[in-house]
């Protein structure tokens, strides 16, 4: 196996005597199948690049690359679908169909590069050219096809169905603007769009003849035999576009199917008439839907663009698994016991009226049969204890948009509280609670509950860790719980070594090899082996070595964007992640001012240097957290230009945060910042990178986070902060914030720093709704927790400042990383989900 390509601040390791021998590290001889696949790939580059107008450029080479790789994945894909189709419906494992608004999915190239073993020849032959492979790889840019978390989750899911030879699809839409480009102005986020398309090579394969049509408004009729049939008023068609995904230790592929809006021609008589935008109103109307993930939805305009994304989504991928069963089998009989359907967050949520309104309406089923069907494919993954988060659609807006699916949603909402009324007599109030249809806790309005929906109709419903799955019993879901006990489990998140370590971290992964062997490139769990080697102190300077390098590779990404330089020596202090209160970036500033402040004070102490690095973006229409982005760069400014500081601490704002960019940061963390208020994150994937990659991690008792401290040993975290069960007492007891201020005079002195305009130039208003929300309000109790954090943040120091004791330390959260990958989590989903066994 060959290693893959380390960017040029890598280390090369050699390989201690008595170490283990690695096939990672030596060349593997090629089978006479891995000849003729280089041999395939460079008759296609070369072919590729000769057409170039403008000959052997970086731009041109990349086009070559991906396509000559594409054609070797399209013959992949065809060979796993043959697989897969001849499967039958005695198959142990259902196909999996995963439907998520998101996949973000990062550059693609270089991952593919790798699992084809086709780095070198590549970078061989770039180099007869006078290119280097790096330059090339930067030109590609990541797909936007994804926001955050569950996004980047969803793409993890992907690389371990392949690898785990999973008959499955991912289901999500072709957005040309993914969410936005990330531009900082004078310390202010703006938002433009990301036009990822216009430079992104070749790489999608085109499925032309997969088209099916998506309906919207219209009415509902009834025929001459009583069948409702629903006659949109607005038809919109649905292209596929495959997104291939390669596993790396086999020739299997997973496929993430991408729908294309688009519309009929123009209307040809407004055309004739001169009125061109009347003309092509309806093609303007297909072509939003893929514009840009998440619209605002701040307006009316913004909620119904939402609502058609996810109908668009559901009903495009729902016809597209009828017709291939039907294909496969020539009935609908068996669709349960041969298909999963699983619905990544709520966001899918329509998809059991949907699949209803296909059995029912368009294959003529029973209700009964049709019902039993739906409830045996579909299964749901909740990511949120956040109430707000929970879809719901107005009423008159599923009306006027999806009429028939309403009435559907309206037939099981019925036969739903019959069945609760037999089994929970005179309890109108669960009733109430559980309905489908809220009746008018929204000021009123009728809406439907998505989440309600997805609850009723899934088979097996979870939580992603084991805290969030308690919670969500206990919480936003206990009376379903009450209602059906056994539907509810826990699949803890995992993500894929294969990208987060592997490929971001080359000098890392040789360096395990060396140790290790190269088994837990295969089997995560294998790196527990190095819990027994972590005191060893040769390993742990290399170790030291190795992340000496990718800082270096970091402090020159920052030189690079933001002409600043930071200590390559002091320790890189990382939190990157969306910025909202809840993952309380703002209780990191409040840190980072309260250190100044004291270096300011004291500024011949001992201090250990620090570089506090934040990146992520800022929803658009959320002005907290925009504001909170504002106070980074303004706190940034002041602290990064006083002289009297110098190198002791940096603050950095990496803009348009990015997996790409993920991958450069990740590696080069000494310390992970995890520090969501307890019971709020339900279970983070950054924080199991981080590990990974050797990072140490400080953290509330939430998401991951618990399972992370159990596995390697919660003396190897640094915790602090209240722990869920204290955050829903204090609240219940009545939380003052202010008391927390006036008790704590570092934390007064930071508060009233800010107040006072220190950070921005003296302008007092900046800040104020900001500092009246932390004194008011303190939803995420960032004045409770800040004494304990400021406490643990001097343990830090201490730690880094012992080098062996550090390395020590990193080495034991790589050992525990183990059960955090994607693999393990899919083999989970697998034996309790999507298995056939899990329909008994």
């Amino acid at each position: 196996m060959n290693t893959p390509t380390r960017p040029s601040s890598a280390l090369t390791v050699q390989r201690k005597p008595g170490s283990k021998t690695s096939t990672a590290m030596k060349p593997s001889a090629l089978t006479p199948e891995d000849k003729a696949l280089r041999a395939a790939f460079e008759a296609a580059y070369e072919r590729e690049i000769s057409q170039s107008s403008h000959g052997a450029t970086p731009q041109a080479a990349l086009h070559a690359a991906a396509i000559a790789c594409r054609e070797t994945l399209a013959r992949r894909w065809a060979a796993t679908q043959q697989a897969d189709a001849a499967r039958g419906d005695k198959a142990p494992v259902r196909r999996v169909h995963y439907l998520s608004m998101e996949f973000l999915m990062g550059r693609a190239l270089s991952n593919a590069l790798a699992a084809l073993k086709l780095t070198a020849p590549l970078e061989a032959k770039l180099a007869e050219q006078g290119l280097a492979l790096g330059d090339v790889l930067e030109r590609e840019p990541d797909a936007a096809l994804g926001n955050g978390g569950l996004g980047r989750l969803a793409a993890c899911f992907l690389d371990s169905f392949a690898e785990l030879e999973l008959p499955s699809f991912g289901y999500g839409l072709r957005y040309r603007y993914g969410t936005f480009a990330q531009v900082i102005s004078q310390g202010r986020q703006l938002e433009q769009p990301d036009d990822w398309t216009r430079n992104a090579p070749d790489w999608e394969l085109p499925r032309h003849d997969l088209r099916y049509h998506v309906g919207f408004g219209g009415r509902v009729e009834v025929d001459a035999s009583g069948v409702r049939r629903w006659q949109p008023a607005e038809s919109i068609e649905a292209e596929a576009f495959d997104f291939v995904v390669p596993a790396h230790y086999s020739q299997r592929v997973s496929t993430l199917r991408q729908w294309q809006a688009t519309a009929a021609p123009i209307a040809f008589k407004p055309f004739c008439e001169g009125d061109y935008t009347r003309a092509a109103r309806h093609q303007v109307l297909a072509d939003s839907i893929n514009w840009v993930l998440y619209p605002d939805d701040s307006t009316e305009a913004g909620r119904e663009l939402r609502l058609k994304q996810e109908a668009f989504l559901v009903s495009a991928s729902l016809q597209d698994l009828v017709a291939r069963h039907l294909r496969e089998f020539g009935s609908l009989h068996n669709l349960g016991k041969t298909n999963a359907i699983h619905l990544n967050d709520t966001h899918p949520a329509l998809a059991p009226a949907e699949l209803m309104r296909l059995l029912l309406d368009e294959h003529g089923l029973g209700w009964d049969e049709a019902w039993k069907i739906c409830c045996q494919a579909v299964a749901y993954t909740n990511h949120t204890l956040m109430p707000e988060a929970l879809e719901t659609w107005p009423v008159r807006m599923f009306e006027h948009l999806l009429p028939r699916h309403l009435e559907i949603i309206y037939e099981i909402n019925h036969r739903f509280l019959e069945e609760l009324q037999q089994r929970f007599p005179g309890d109108n109030a669960l009733a109430a609670r559980v309905s489908l249809i809220d009746e008018g806790s929204h000021g009123g309005e009728r809406r439907v509950r998505m989440a309600s929906l997805a609850l009723v109709a899934s088979h097996r419903v979870n939580g992603v860790a084991a805290l969030h799955s308690e919670l969500m019993v206990q919480t936003i879901f206990a009376d379903y719980a009450r209602i059906w006990p056994g539907r509810f489990h826990n699949v803890t998140n995992g993500v894929t070594p294969r990208r987060w370590l592997q490929q971001a971290n080359p000098a890392l992964s040789s360096l395990l090899d060396s140790r290790i062997g190269d088994g837990w490139r295969k089997n995560l769990a294998e790196l527990g082996e190095l819990s027994a080697l972590a005191g060893n102190r040769e390993l742990g300077e290399e170790f030291l070595a190795v992340k000496r390098a990718n800082k270096e590779r970091l402090a020159g990404v920052i030189r690079r964007e933001l002409g600043l330089a930071v200590n390559v020596d002091s320790l890189f202090d990382i939190q990157i992640k969306r910025i909202h209160e809840y993952k309380r970036q703002l209780l990191n500033l409040l840190h980072v001012i309260s250190r100044y402040q004291a270096i300011r004070d004291n500024p011949d102490a001992n201090w250990v240097p620090r570089t506090v690095i934040i990146a992520g973006k800022a929803a658009s229409a959320y002005q907290m957290a925009k504001s909170i982005v504002r106070l980074a760069h303004d706190v940034a400014r002041v602290i990064n230009s006083d002289p009297r500081v110098g190198d002791k601490l940096k603050l950095v704002f990496l803009p348009n945060y990015s997996v790409t960019l993920a991958e450069s940061i990740i590696p080069a963390a000494d310390l992970s910042e995890q520090i969501s208020t307890a019971g709020t994150e339900a279970s983070g994937t950054g924080n199991m990178k981080f590990g990974m990659n050797g990072a140490v991690t400080i953290g509330t008792w939430d998401g991951a986070n618990i399972e992370m401290a159990e596995a390697m040993g919660v003396e190897n975290m640094f915790v602090f902060g209240l722990r869920a069960d204290a955050v829903a007492k204090i609240k219940q007891l009545g939380y003052d914030p202010k008391l927390y201020v006036e008790e704590n005079r570092q934390l007064k002195r930071v508060i009233d720093a800010i107040s006072a305009g220190v950070f921005s130039n003296g302008d007092t208003e900046r800040y104020r709704s900001l500092v009246d929300s932390l004194l008011g309000r303190d939803v995420y109790l960032l004045m409770a927790d800040f004494a304990d954090y400021v406490a643990t943040q001097a343990k830090v120091d201490q730690l880094f400042a012992d080098r062996a004791a550090w390395a020590e330390r990193a080495l034991r959260n790589i050992a525990g990383m183990g059960p955090f990958s994607s693999d393990r989590t899919i083999a989970e989903y697998v034996d309790r989900v999507w298995s056939v066994k899990s329909l008994t």
